[in-house]
């Protein structure tokens, strides 16, 4: 049987009860489900259908990636939308994630393979309600939060590996950037 697994990064404190917050106001204003299936996070490669023996070969393949990687800064800034059905919160400073998703691509190209290709070009934000959004309310909901400001930044220290258990996604691998090389570059 094939499983969903994804790879995010998780806000830190205060930046996760914030913005779970607005996902849980958004599941009481809407009754999205989806939003408050996933806590916050920064998808950097998005949900991919592999076998459950993939989970042991990502984890330590990750492992060995995070360990030579330095941890990075992201901006958030501001909300938008994705169509008619997914509102986010804005990545005002996308330079760092990108860069670090880009590294992470071309490893998994190298060392597993059976990570799909992007087709799309990756645009990084912390989505709030996508896909069961009630087409009714959404008029309401763009009107409330145009009218909302949130800012703030955090430093990204880990990488967390998702596997769906059929309702919900459950972290099964933290893994901690370098630290030092962090350090160093600042």
């Amino acid at each position: 049987m094939k499983t969903l697994y994804l790879v995010a990064v998780l806000p830190p404190e205060p930046v996760f009860a914030e913005t779970w917050a607005l996902k849980q106001e958004v599941h009481r204003l809407t009754g999205s489900r989806n939003a408050v299936r996933l806590p916050p996070h920064l998808t950097l490669l998005p949900p991919m259908r592999q076998n459950d023996d993939f989970e042991a070969r990502c984890t330590a393949a990750l492992a060995t990636f995070a360990a030579t990687q330095p941890r990075f800064g992201v901006g958030l800034n501001g909300f938008a939308w994705f169509g008619e059905r997914t509102l986010f919160v804005h990545v005002s400073q996308p330079r760092g994630i990108q860069a670090f998703q880009a590294e992470l691509r071309a490893w998994c190209a190298a060392h597993l393979p059976e990570v799909p290709p992007e087709n799309r070009p990756f645009t990084p934000h912390l989505t709030l309600a996508t896909r069961d959004l009630p087409p009714a309310q959404v008029p309401a909901l763009r009107e409330l939060f145009a009218h909302r400001a949130y800012a703030s930044e955090f430093e990204a220290s880990a990488i967390t590996l998702f596997r769906h258990d059929g309702q919900h996604w459950q972290p099964r691998a933290t893994l901690e950037l370098d630290a030092t090389a962090w350090l160093a570059a600042k």
